[in-house]
C-alpha cells in the first residue's frame, strides 16, 4: 500500500508539468495582455509594467522562471491586477473560505443523496422511490442561478431563518451550502439507486438471505458497502470541483471566495492566478482520486495495491 502511495504521488510531477504547460501556453496566447485597459495606457507605463513583472523576457523564460519560484519557494508569484498583493495571499484569504463551502456542500450532498438513493431503491417502483428519483431530477434540473435567489427569497426575505448573504456563521452558510450540494446529491441519489439495484440482485445477497441473516445486516454489511464503490468513484472530482470554488453560489450570496478571482482572472489576464488556481486544482483532484483508490480497498476487501 505505501509504495503504491508514493508511486501515485510521485506522478504527481508530470501531471502538474503537462497541466502547467498547457495552461501557460493557452494564457499566453489569448489576444490582449493584462494591462490592456478601456482607455490605452501609454506605452511606456506599459513598458515599465512589463518589465517590472518580467513580461518582457521570451515566454520560455517566464515559465522557467515562474515554475522554479512554485518548485523552490512555493511562491505563485505577484497578481497584476490586486495591487500589492501576491498570488499567495490570494489563496490565504480566500481559498479557505471555498473550501469550508465546499466541504458543507458535500456533507449535504451525502447526507441527502446516500439515504434517498437507498431508500428508492429497496422501494422500487412505489411511491418512495417517485418521490425520491423526482427529487433527484428536480435537483439536476435545477441550477444553482435559479435555487439560489429562490432560497434567498423564501428562507431570507419571507421566512427570515437565514442571512440574505455574506458569510463567517453557520447560518451564513447553510443556502448557499443548500444550493451548492442539493445537485451533488440529486446526482449521488441517482447513482446509489442504480448500484443498490444491481447489488441486491447478486447470488451472495440471496445466500446471506438464506442463511438467516436479518435484512438489516445484509443491506448495511453486504449490499451498502459495495454498492457505494461507484459513489466513491464520482466522489474525487466532485470534491476537488467543490473545494476550489464554485462561482454562481459564491456571486449570489456575496461569499469572498476563490471562485470570483478565477473568473475575473482569466477576463483580466492576469496569469498567475489563472495558472495558480489550475494547479492547485489539479493537485486536488488528483489526491482525491487518490484517497478514492485507497478507499476501494476498504469497501472491497478483494482490491489490494502493491
Amino acid at each position: 500500500m505505501g509504495r503504491y502511495i508514493i508511486r501515485r504521488l510521485l506522478l504527481l510531477i508530470p501531471v502538474l508539468f503537462f497541466i502547467s504547460v498547457i495552461t501557460f501556453a493557452l494564457a499566453h496566447a489569448v489576444p490582449g495582455g493584462p494591462f490592456d485597459r478601456e482607455k490605452p495606457l501609454p506605452p511606456e507605463v506599459i513598458a515599465n509594467l512589463e518589465k517590472y513583472y518580467g513580461l518582457d523576457q521570451p515566454v520560455w523564460k517566464q515559465y522557467v522562471d515562474y515554475v522554479t519560484d512554485i518548485a523552490f519557494r512555493f511562491d505563485f508569484g505577484p497578481s497584476y491586477r490586486s495591487r500589492g498583493r501576491s498570488v499567495n495571499d490570494i489563496f490565504a484569504d480566500h481559498l479557505p473560505v471555498s473550501a469550508q463551502l465546499g466541504l458543507a456542500a458535500i456533507v449535504i450532498a451525502l447526507v441527502i443523496g446516500l439515504p434517498l438513493g437507498i431508500l428508492s431503491a429497496l422501494k422500487q417502483n412505489t411511491l418512495w422511490d417517485y418521490l425520491g428519483m423526482g427529487l433527484a431530477i428536480f435537483g439536476v434540473s435545477v441550477p444553482a442561478i435559479v435555487l439560489g435567489p429562490i432560497l434567498i427569497l423564501i428562507f431570507a426575505l419571507a421566512l427570515h431563518w437565514f442571512p440574505v448573504a455574506g458569510w463567517g456563521t453557520p447560518a451564513k452558510m447553510v443556502m448557499p451550502a443548500f444550493a451548492l450540494g442539493l445537485r451533488e446529491s440529486a446526482i449521488i441519489a441517482r447513482l446509489t439507486r442504480a448500484s443498490m439495484l444491481q447489488v441486491i440482485r447478486e447470488d451472495y445477497i440471496r445466500t446471506a438471505r438464506a442463511k438467516g441473516l436479518s435484512e438489516r445486516v445484509v443491506m448495511v454489511r453486504h449490499a451498502l458497502k459495495n454498492a457505494f464503490i461507484p459513489v466513491a468513484t464520482i466522489l474525487g472530482p466532485m470534491f476537488a470541483a467543490l473545494l476550489t470554488g464554485t462561482f454562481i453560489v459564491e456571486q449570489i450570496f456575496a461569499i469572498p471566495g476563490m471562485g470570483k478571482y478565477f473568473i475575473t482572472s482569466i477576463t483580466n489576464r492576469d496569469y498567475p492566478v489563472v495558472m495558480g488556481t489550475i494547479l492547485l486544482y489539479a493537485v486536488f483532484l488528483v489526491l482525491a482520486n487518490l484517497a478514492v483508490d485507497l478507499t476501494y480497498a476498504f469497501l472491497d476487501p478483494r482490491i489490494r495495491y502493491t
